[in-house]
């Protein structure tokens, strides 16, 4: 069974593939008809650009270990002492920021290309960004709880 980090860690290897292969393929395949479409072209690079910084952002909290309590920024704390709390804040806000990444990301994705009903599509791109926004403030939280 997978622990929470490296789920983490596989969340920000799918969006950074993705992502990559997505800015791709808007500049070069997609770039006529997303031309098109006014603002597409910038929607699409909008919507890459935030799932890349959450795939890295995703990778550095898959990095976080807060079992031992020697990491620098710990080791004027005893071992054990909030890691626990603290880890499950840096977790949740990965799930959060994979959600609403995922949500904000794909949305735009599907607006640009006319794929799925605008009337999902539209509100759900909203939500999505309420969701990484969610992930940030969870990311303070946990680091209250060091």
């Amino acid at each position: 069974m997978a622990t929470d980090r490296q789920i983490l860690l596989k969340y920000a290897a799918f969006l950074g593939a993705t992502g990559v292969a997505a800015g791709a393929f808007g500049a070069h395949a997609l770039r006529e008809t997303l031309s098109k479409k006014p603002n597409g072209l910038e929607n699409w690079r909008t919507a890459v650009m935030y799932q890349l910084i959450h795939a890295t952002a995703l990778l550095a909290l898959s990095s976080v270990d807060l079992g031992s309590g020697q990491e620098d920024f710990m080791k004027d704390k005893p071992i054990g002492s909030n890691n626990n709390a603290a880890s499950s804040f840096f977790i949740n806000s990965g799930k959060l920021m994979f959600a609403g990444v995922t949500m904000f990301s794909g949305s735009i994705y599907g607006l640009c290309l006319d794929i799925g009903p605008k009337k999902v599509l539209g509100p759900t791109t909203p939500l999505g960004g309420l969701l990484m926004i969610g992930g940030w403030v969870y990311i303070g939280l946990g680091s209250m709880k060091m």
